[in-house]
């Protein structure tokens, strides 16, 4: 069990030491927590810091049910398992785009995103379950020409971690469980992230 996520994080920087101080290579955190994650594996290689930002659509009819996720171009990735054709989840996204476009710019506060294309991109969160906004993510990122996509979390449910390998270039995890039922489990404290503490480590790492 990780302590909270930064200890986590700071764990996760040993197991990609290979792209320490890497000219070509970013980090970029799923908001909001695994950008608290990012910015330590940031931190830790010397590396710039970034956000991507994917957000659930909920199905129609039943908003709570995840039908696929958003992400920062406003392509949307289904969840095949929830029986819903493109066009259904598109029109639904549309009020989530503009919430992605909207958290975009408030974490970012004026500042330019990073250059992807060419670059060895690792795009951290604080631990993947199913993975469906870790998906639209890494999909943004090919879409971006990243030369290389690194999927990184300190746990992952063990599905989902070979779900990504057949996805992204490389997959790391510090732990890999048969048994997942929520990430939170394998943190003692795992609070809410406020959306002020995402503004204050991507300005710190900006200007690092």
């Amino acid at each position: 069990m990780f302590r909270n996520r930064s200890e986590a994080g700071r764990q996760l920087a040993e197991l990609l030491r290979d792209y320490e101080r890497a000219p070509d290579a970013v980090v970029l955190g799923l908001p909001r927590g695994g950008v608290v994650v990012a910015a330590e594996v940031a931190r830790a290689l010397s590396l710039p810091l970034d956000v991507v930002v994917a957000a659930k659509v909920g199905a129609p009819g039943n908003p709570e049910f995840a039908a696929g996720a958003v992400a920062p171009d406003g392509v949307v990735t289904p969840n095949e398992r929830a029986g819903f054709g493109v066009e259904d989840i598109s029109r639904a996204s549309e009020e989530v785009h503009r919430l992605v476009e909207q958290r975009l710019e408030a974490f970012r506060a004026g500042r330019p995103p990073l250059v992807l294309a060419g670059q060895t991109a690792i795009v951290v969160d604080d631990g993947i379950a199913t993975g469906l906004t870790m998906r639209a993510a890494v999909a943004y990122l090919r879409r971006q020409r990243a030369a290389r996509v690194v999927v990184a979390a300190p746990v992952m449910a063990r599905d989902a971690k070979r779900a990504f390998e057949s996805l992204a270039d490389e997959v790391v995890a510090l732990e890999a469980p048969r048994d997942f039922w929520a990430v939170g489990q394998f943190y003692a404290d795992f609070g809410q992230t406020p959306d002020a503490e995402v503004v204050r480590l991507l300005a710190e790492q900006y200007d690092t």
